[in-house]
């Protein structure tokens, strides 16, 4: 489990508490069920209005991500993959048969099993490429749902905010309940802000760069296949791949066009 994201989060939640306490005011005071109710029942609603319900599925598994997804081990595939192309270069494509079962990685085992297949550089190349790009629409729609939430959050605050207000106006009658009542309403408006940039935009920040890392990882495999079925030496195949791997993670690694391979 990766625990970034949920730290950050309860740090900042943390800070906030603790900052109500130094202040001499008491945590349960913006602990208020009516403003949270709005803010985040509202920041939802207004994100679904914004897609389809066969959305939610896929978002709900996103946010999942977020918080247990860990960054994939690219170094180890690298030393995998290298030491495939010495098995396809010293004893045929077909030797890779049998080890290709014991792969964890799908979108690896597929790509070295339609090599084994004899299957045309072309056509592995569009195959692999086509499930990444598939990725990327798919993480697109988690990232953009959670950044949406960020934008709406604050202003659903400022909407529970009014309506506290409008309270307030009501019971002018009474001076000597103003002040709890001024206070309560401008709890909405800290929970807008404060959801929005403690979670919603993080998480959505948070996907991006899985996303990034997972498709860099991805696009190396595609190399590292795409070398293997050409006979590349293991050599070549391990300082490409190792070329590849340098790269700063969030950028895309150079893709092999199957021409070259």
């Amino acid at each position: 489990m990766e625990i970034a994201t949920l730290v950050g989060i309860v740090v900042v939640l943390g800070a906030v508490f603790t900052s109500l306490i130094m202040e001499g005011a008491s945590p349960t005071s913006i602990l208020l069920l009516p403003p949270i109710v709005l803010v985040f029942v509202g920041t939802i609603g207004a994100a679904m209005a914004g897609g389809f319900m066969s959305d939610l599925a896929v978002v709900g598994k996103q946010l999942a991500r977020a918080f247990t997804a860990k960054a994939p081990q690219s170094d180890e595939v690298v030393e995998e993959l290298v030491s495939m192309a010495d098995t396809a270069r010293r004893e045929g494509l077909l030797a890779l048969e049998e080890r290709s079962r014991t792969l964890d990685d799908p979108f690896l085992r597929q790509g070295i099993e339609m090599t084994v297949d004899g299957t045309d550089a072309d056509e592995i190349y569009d195959v692999l490429h086509a499930q990444i790009q598939t990725r990327k629409k798919r993480d697109r729609l988690g990232i953009k749902f959670f950044a949406d939430m960020g934008g709406y959050a604050p202003t659903i605050g400022i909407i529970g905010t009014v309506i506290g207000l409008i309270h307030v106006l009501g019971n002018l009658s009474s001076p000597e309940t103003l002040g709890e009542l001024i206070a309560s309403a401008f709890v909405a408006t800290l929970w807008g802000v404060m959801s929005a940039n403690a979670m919603w935009l993080p998480l959505s920040n948070k996907l991006k760069r899985l996303s990034e890392v997972e498709v860099a990882h991805l696009e190396l495999l595609l190399e590292g296949v795409l070398a293997i079925q050409s006979g590349t030496s293991p050599r070549v195949v391990e300082k490409r791949l190792r070329a590849v791997l340098s790269a700063e993670p969030g950028s895309s690694p150079a893709q092999l066009a199957p021409e070259a391979a």
